[in-house]
């Protein structure tokens, strides 16, 4: 690390925002005499922040961006990576009055008379790959909080009907994760999709890989719907077909999960890469509308593979919308429509375990609000999905959390299963979604 400033502030009323590395990563601003978020474990910072960055027992550590408000109508200081391809760790580190700045790499300085917040947005407004013009999200319905891998054709259908019957507005149906025969195999469908496997009922093979989502797809379509899809595209499950016949392509092992060892995909191998664009070439038959998931993994593989990879996928879906999650910030902006800005949402309040990078309304909500001013600047903010139903903890909080800064609306309970107060919100939220232009107040 080296000493790049040296700042006097107020002990009692300096503030330091604290910039993670991915969605998931705690965002947020802390007393200056405090410590940020810290993982739980290390494989806590493997899956919710940065891989194997050491992070400093006291004071702060922004992935590429720190934010310093020494004291109330004092100027600003904003220290962030000059571009996407080389995120440096910058830290923040209090003795008596002073506090020390140092990176491990190029950092640009900005000083602005602006609030923190404020200051941050300005910042991002200038930010070299930012797209020119941010596209409005779609709304939608996820069949992942509700019925998360164990999803069926039928209860697609089911909520399709549903969302028709009560004219929610929803643009898009989206297939989470449970479509897919295996983690990394994106070529074979679920046998709950495709009952029949890679043959018809006339026992021939169908046109094209996918098939077996023509029915729901088309039925989605015929409701005057657009189909979405969850892909998890820089991983491999340990069972999966692709990684029997490609050993060589599973990289750093992201340990347990789907009841199985996951891995990176290796993007180092062109071969690998190759199957990428394959993949979604085949998707964009069915799909307009994507959500990336994971993909901290492929920055594994280094931040210009990782964006060139994604840069690739983004070319081969053409138009679609691309909703990145689990996603290295700063190395994707410019190469997404929208961006989750903080961990999955649960219908528990409080995380599982000590750690807010970890699924829970606290943890999603303290990074959303915390990321709010990157909306309109760099992308369309997704909060996560709207939860209503009469099981979920707070639920009133976490839908003022989502009508406040949730740019992308999408609603994840199974239709049936709301009462009259979620029914009411979701219609709400859904027919509020705010357009792509920052947000207003102190967060934007």
């Amino acid at each position: 690390m080296e000493r790049i400033a040296e700042i006097e502030v107020d002990p009692e009323q300096g503030r330091v925002y604290e910039h993670g590395w991915q969605s998931w990563s705690p965002s947020t601003d802390h007393p200056v005499a405090g410590t940020g978020h810290r993982p739980a474990s290390p494989e806590s910072q493997l899956m919710g922040y940065r891989p194997d960055a050491e992070l400093p027992a006291a004071g702060f550590q922004g992935e590429g961006l720190l934010a310093v408000s020494p004291a109330p109508g004092e100027p600003t200081h904003v220290f962030a990576a000059p571009g996407p391809d080389v995120v440096p760790s910058i830290r923040a580190t209090l003795t008596g009055t002073t506090l020390v700045i140092e990176a491990d790499g190029q950092v640009d300085q900005h000083v602005t008379g602006k609030s923190l917040y404020a200051a941050l947005g300005d910042w991002a407004s200038t930010f070299a790959p930012a797209p020119k013009e941010i596209r409005p999200a779609p709304t939608g319905w996820c069949s992942w909080y509700q019925y998360y891998a164990a999803v069926a054709e039928s209860d697609v259908r089911e909520n399709l009907e549903a969302i028709g019957k009560h004219e929610l507005p929803v643009d898009v149906i989206q297939l989470d994760d449970g479509w897919q025969a295996g983690v990394g195999d994106w070529l074979s469908v679920s046998s709950r999709f495709d009952p029949y496997g890679s043959f018809n009922l006339h026992g021939h093979r169908p046109r094209r890989p996918l098939d077996g989502l023509a029915a729901i797809t088309g039925a989605i379509r015929s409701a005057g719907r657009r189909p979405g899809v969850w892909v998890a595209p820089f991983i491999l499950g340990s069972d999966s077909d692709q990684i029997r016949r490609h050993p060589d392509w599973a990289g750093r092992s992201l340990g347990p999960g789907w009841n199985q060892e996951f891995y990176a995909l290796d993007l180092t191998k062109p071969a690998a890469r190759g199957y990428l664009v394959e993949v979604f070439t085949e998707l964009t038959e069915y799909f307009d509308y994507f959500k990336l998931d994971y993909l901290f993994a492929g920055a594994l593989s280094g931040l210009p593979l990782y964006r060139e990879t994604l840069a690739e996928i983004r070319a081969t879906i053409g138009d679609s919308y691309l909703l990145g999650c689990g996603a290295p910030i700063l190395p994707s902006v410019g190469l997404v429509d929208a961006m989750r800005v903080g961990p999955d949402i649960a219908p528990h309040y409080e995380p599982l375990t000590d750690d807010l990078s970890a699924y829970s309304q606290r943890a999603a909500t303290l990074s959303t609000v915390g990321r709010a001013w990157q909306h309109g600047r760099f992308w369309v903010n997704d909060p996560d999905c709207i939860l209503a139903r009469p099981e979920v903890e707070q639920r009133e909080s976490w839908a003022a959390t989502v009508a406040t800064s949730g740019g992308l609306r999408c609603s994840s309970d199974r239709i049936a299963a709301l009462d009259e107060w979620g029914l009411h919100t979701t219609r709400t939220l859904l027919s509020t979604a705010p357009p792509p232009t920052p947000f207003e107040g102190p967060a934007g």
